[in-house]
């Protein structure tokens, strides 16, 4: 039996133009300290295979609680100095619950944080 993940994160990181390697890089510093954050039960960094300047960020949490205090940590910070130092193009946040199928079918107008571009 598969193990139920109350909450999630997804951020779709374009990088500019030139940029890619800088920008994987500098994620990549997020895996380790994200993954031992409290309440984390999967943390990963993905790079697209046929956008090059595509990379996906995606956490996995125990609680609503857990994401969002992990949000407001010191780590978080590489966000906002990746998009003031112009090494990334858009930054599109997304977070999620699961939902019974028909919880699906009633639902509509979940939250997009779209940080740049």
């Amino acid at each position: 039996m598969s193990k139920q993940i109350p909450v999630s994160h997804m951020a779709f990181v374009r990088a500019r133009a030139g940029r890619s390697a800088e920008l994987g890089l500098r994620l990549s510093a997020l895996i380790e300290p994200s993954r031992a954050a409290p309440g984390c039960l999967s943390f990963a960094l993905q790079h697209s295979q046929c956008d090059p300047q595509l990379w996906l960020v995606s956490g996995f949490w125990s609680s609503q609680q857990a994401m969002t205090a992990y949000f407001g940590t010191p780590t978080m910070e590489i966000f906002a100095e990746l998009v003031q130092e112009l090494v990334v193009n858009s930054l599109d946040f997304h977070t999620f619950k699961d939902v019974s199928a028909a919880q699906a079918l009633h639902q509509s107008g979940a939250a997009v944080h779209k940080l740049a571009g």
